[in-house]
């Protein structure tokens, strides 16, 4: 077999990691090539309706032509407002909204330090150890730098928003027998801010020591949405919010939205235990080369072991590894259900 100049693997290094970001961006990019996004925009927007459902299930209808006609008026105004001031503040992540999110306390500045050194080691990594060329070597530390810390911290983020959620019904529930007992809202949300779990209690902490500086509880709200994006979250605001400027049973309200809460906590076990038979599915799917290959290594290690000394080798198992991200994220795309 004639042995293959250095530039001509080099050249098809390079050619394989340009099909591996074309195809990449042509996942990203599909739904808007195909309409995908512009009919998910459509539904949002006729989705936003919903809110005003919500509101009348946890606000209760009363009885009386004209007064359900003018609270429902109210309800639909204040629902306007509140749906104008999301859009006007509705603006991209940065890192330092992400860095808040995740509960990390590090500025932007320590993550981009953070981010710039990981990358030059594992440049180096890949060009001194690995015994790739410099291209490849700075195509790999630039990848990692912008994606490996950026991933880590939407990772935590995503497990505390998980954490937060298992405990934000029952802070709601504390609300409710608070009121009952005819305890005013600040000092049930101060109850929370004492005994709830963490992330619960720092995040109710944070919009009790707002209303000390005269920030209303319903902007207190408004305020942990931006800390803690859920939808959850944004139903406690649109109830208080209402509530403010429209009255009614308080109490009941909030109840109510406990009952939401927990019936949508159902709904995401009941998607979760459908779906996991295609998690382990993709699961077994993408183990099942790396199986494959070490099982091969172990009964034959002089057959595959050309793979690792031979530069064609080396070439092909980079080849390999990136068309395999590449399966498992789409692998990951078609069985991860937004709900």
């Amino acid at each position: 077999m004639p042995e293959l100049s250095h530039e001509f693997i080099q050249y098809a290094t390079i050619g394989v990691i340009g099909i591996a970001v074309g195809t990449i961006l042509l996942v990203v990019l599909l739904p808007y090539i195909n309409g995908e996004a512009e009919q998910k925009k459509r539904v949002d927007a006729v989705g936003g309706k919903s809110s005003e459902s919500l509101a009348r299930k946890l606000l209760g209808a009363e009885a009386g032509g004209d007064n359900r006609d003018n609270r429902r008026k109210q309800v639909q105004d204040t629902l306007q407002q509140i749906e104008k001031e999301a859009k006007s503040k509705k603006k991209r992540l940065t890192i330092r909204a992400l860095l808040t999110q995740a509960g990390l306390p590090y500025s932007p500045q320590a993550f981009w330090v953070f981010s710039i050194v990981f990358g030059i080691v594992v440049a180096l990594a890949v060009m001194f150890a690995a015994g790739q060329p410099p291209i490849l070597a700075g195509m790999a530390g630039f990848a990692c730098a912008l994606g490996v810390p950026r991933w880590t911290v939407m990772f935590v983020r995503k497990r505390r928003q998980e954490k937060f959620l298992q405990e934000f019904a029952n802070a709601i529930d504390v609300m409710v027998r608070g009121v009952k007992a005819g305890l005013p809202i600040n000092d049930t949300l101060q109850i929370i801010a004492n005994e709830a779990a963490d992330p619960v209690a720092p995040e109710f902490a944070e919009v009790v020591e707002a209303q000390r500086v005269g920030i209303t509880i319903d902007q207190g709200i408004e305020r942990m949405y931006e800390r803690v994006p859920l939808q959850e979250v944004n139903f406690l605001g649109i109830v208080l919010a209402i509530q403010a400027k429209t009255g009614g049973n308080l109490s009941e309200a909030l109840g109510n939205l406990s009952n939401v809460l927990r019936d949508r906590k159902k709904m995401k076990g009941k998607i979760r235990s459908v779906s996991q038979e295609a998690k382990s599915s993709a699961a077994i799917i993408g183990a099942l080369p790396f199986l494959i290959t070490l099982a091969l290594y172990m009964l034959r290690p002089e057959y595959i072991g050309l793979l690792f000394t031979d530069e064609l080798g080396k070439m092909m198992l980079t080849g390999c590894a990136v068309w395999m991200t590449i399966g498992i994220l789409i692998m990951r795309k078609m069985i991860n259900f937004d709900f």
